[in-house]
């Protein structure tokens, strides 16, 4: 149960370790990411079964989830190589502007309990891709996910505070967010989770000035057409609604029916 101390010593730590990292050469940090997915598919069945304890998730979904997430490990590590600059026009044609992409330095990455290892690795890997450096605050309820990534970056050879785990109980969790959002250590913030907080960490986040990347709550409508299949459709609504207990930011709260279908699709769907 990490507090606001803990959390800065996690901040430090990513910061120090960003002075190396963020001029590691991005072949490096590609070939790097592709050996982190080597681990991370050697040891699916494990994770999967840590989220299925940890989150209540059936394992089926968990084993879902865990090659979803997977995957952008896999694709960011492609990605690494193709983060190009740009040399653009002046109006003195002696002379050219050069257009550099760097790495921002230390990011803070909130993650929700729905999609513990996928929502993780999606941020993550985009940020070490780019040479940034992590501290990442899982969901009080998932911790364990976290930190069995954390393992397997160690495994992969990581440098050592590229990636850190700030754990904490729903005590603490308002001091450690605090702390990420107000450290002038921090760059950047992800988050993802409901939109009273995600305004919270922005109020939050503006003295220091921020890049932040806010992923919020939906209200996602389920639309059926005048051409489409009814039995399709139900099933989809049914698996779309109910996959992970409903806790998906992408479940449809609203369904649109066409009036050729309204009265099967409800019969069906409510039977």
């Amino acid at each position: 149960d990490m507090d606001s101390l803990d959390t800065v010593e996690a901040i430090r730590a990513a910061s120090e370790a960003f002075r190396s990292w963020g001029n590691v050469a991005s072949k490096e940090r590609a070939s790097l990411l592709r050996r982190w997915f080597d681990i991370l598919e050697l040891n699916a069945p494990e994770i999967a079964r840590v989220i299925a304890l940890e989150s209540g998730k059936p394992l089926q979904e968990a084993v879902a989830e865990v090659a979803y997430g997977n995957a952008f490990v896999e694709m960011f590590a492609e990605e690494t190589t193709r983060i190009v600059g740009k040399t653009l026009t002046s109006s003195d044609n002696s002379k050219q502007f050069v257009y550099l992409k760097q790495p921002i330095g230390v990011v803070a990455l909130i993650t929700p309990w729905n999609f513990p290892h996928a929502m993780i690795l999606r941020k993550a890997a985009a940020a070490l891709a780019a040479g940034c450096c992590c501290v990442v605050k899982p969901a009080e309820d998932t911790p364990l996910t976290a930190l069995a990534l954390a393992s397997t970056l160690e495994q992969a050879g990581f440098p050592k505070g590229v990636f850190n785990v700030v754990t904490s109980s729903r005590l603490n969790t308002p001091d450690v967010g605090r702390t990420l959002c107000q450290n002038t250590l921090v760059a950047g913030l992800s988050f993802t989770g409901s939109t009273k907080v995600g305004k919270l960490l922005y109020s939050k986040c503006a003295n220091s000035v921020k890049r932040l990347s806010l992923e919020l709550g939906g209200n996602s409508p389920f639309i059926v057409f005048q051409s489409a299949d009814v039995d399709l459709a139900v099933n989809s609504a049914l698996s779309s609604k109910f996959r992970n207990c409903g806790q998906a930011c992408v479940s449809p709260n609203r369904f649109l029916v066409h009036r050729k279908h309204f009265n099967k699709f409800v019969d069906q769907l409510v039977w």
